[in-house]
């Protein structure tokens, strides 16, 4: 199982790589990095990190993510040094090349409008809680085509 670390240094190399250019705040990592545990959950019937995922104001938020790159403020994070692919498995790899070709292109508030009309942030957001497995599993999996 990946950690959300090696998930969110994925998603910033890539970004970085990229002849485009684009630049990933926080805001957009976090969203980035929930369709990814969401599509995980739908696809492989399992979590791919550990850490849980709150409704926050904007969104859905790995709090030790946001917590880690919080000093970039609304910016761009810089790629990390350390990140080694390898840490990844080929599947986890090629649903991260999926999630970031199909959400990648958003821009963080258009991502964060986005996570607010779907059911598990919604439903976690009304009763404060955290956004569970079981919400985000059920609702990506009506997302599958």
């Amino acid at each position: 199982m990946a950690d959300v670390f090696q998930v969110a240094a994925y998603f910033l190399n890539k970004a970085n790589s990229d002849d485009a250019g684009d630049l990933i705040s926080n805001l957009k990592l976090q969203k980035l990095v929930y369709y990814a545990q969401g599509f995980s959950l739908a696809i492989f019937d399992h979590a791919l990190f550990t850490n849980t995922i709150e409704a926050w104001q904007h969104g859905p938020v790995v709090p030790e993510l946001y917590h880690r790159f919080k000093s970039f403020g609304s910016g761009a994070i810089e790629t990390p040094d350390e990140f080694n692919p390898e840490s990844l498995s080929a599947d986890e790899q090629g649903l991260l090349d999926e999630v970031y070709d199909v959400y990648g292109q958003f821009s963080a508030w258009k991502l964060r409008n986005m996570t607010h009309d779907e059911p598990p942030w919604k439903d976690a957001a009304k009763n404060g809680e955290l956004i569970s497995q079981q919400s985000m599993a059920d609702y990506f999996k009506t997302q599958l085509q």
